[in-house]
């Protein structure tokens, strides 16, 4: 990610390393953005992302004297970020109702995309959770999920209408939720699964400390 020219950075560092605000707040309203995109790529929650990036431009101002204009700039910000969620994640560790936030955010989220089908573990996973439904939700649900069908193909192929392929996913999408969140075990999986997709993996002791 190149968001200045090598010299507007280093001008506007250097502006920065004078206390000059304007330059500030052209570094933020450059960098905001970015920044923002990936932290809640990490945490999954807009209100905690935006806390996260404003603390890092406060420490970004807090220590603008000691910014090397040698170093990449990106980088440093990138650093900054990396280490303000794994502390937001420490804190969860302590908070058992910021873990259940953690997982009922990660699970929907995972479950309204594809990446829980692409490894073996998070497909055991997910069938896991798959195999607690009906028969008929479990066959909805896996011709639209895991086979990529439309509401109307699955509702051809199984004689029933669209509405009662869409009510049967939202009832499935409820209870594999569901299953995921209170088996311990497989939450572990599926934390460890969640950060690792999210390139911050933290240490397996920690997350079962977290889990019980």
């Amino acid at each position: 990610m190149k968001l200045f020219e090598d010299t507007e950075l280093q001008y506007l560092l250097a502006r920065l390393h004078n206390n000059d605000e304007r330059a500030f707040n052209k570094l933020y309203s450059t960098c905001f953005r970015p920044i923002y995109r990936r932290v809640f790529s990490l945490v999954k929650d807009e209100a905690v992302a935006d806390e996260l990036v404003q603390d890092l431009f406060l420490k970004l101002w807090q220590n603008r004297e000691d910014i090397d204009p040698q170093q990449s700039f990106e980088a440093y910000l990138f650093t900054i970020a990396q280490h303000l969620v794994y502390d937001h994640f420490r804190r969860i560790a302590k908070n058992k109702r910021l873990v259940a936030r953690l997982l009922l955010n990660a699970t929907d989220y995972y479950l309204h995309s594809d990446i829980l089908l692409e490894t073996k573990e998070s497909r055991e996973l997910l069938q896991k959770a798959i195999d607690q439904l009906s028969p008929q939700r479990r066959e909805v649900f896996t011709r639209c999920k895991i086979e990529g069908k439309t509401y109307e193909e699955t509702g051809l192929e199984l004689g029933i209408s669209v509405p009662t392929v869409n009510s049967h996913m939202t009832q499935s999408m409820k209870l594999v939720r569901e299953y995921l969140l209170k088996n311990q075990d497989i939450a572990l999986v599926f934390l460890l699964f969640f950060y690792s997709v999210s390139s911050i993996i933290p240490d397996p002791d920690n997350l079962l400390h977290l889990l019980h």
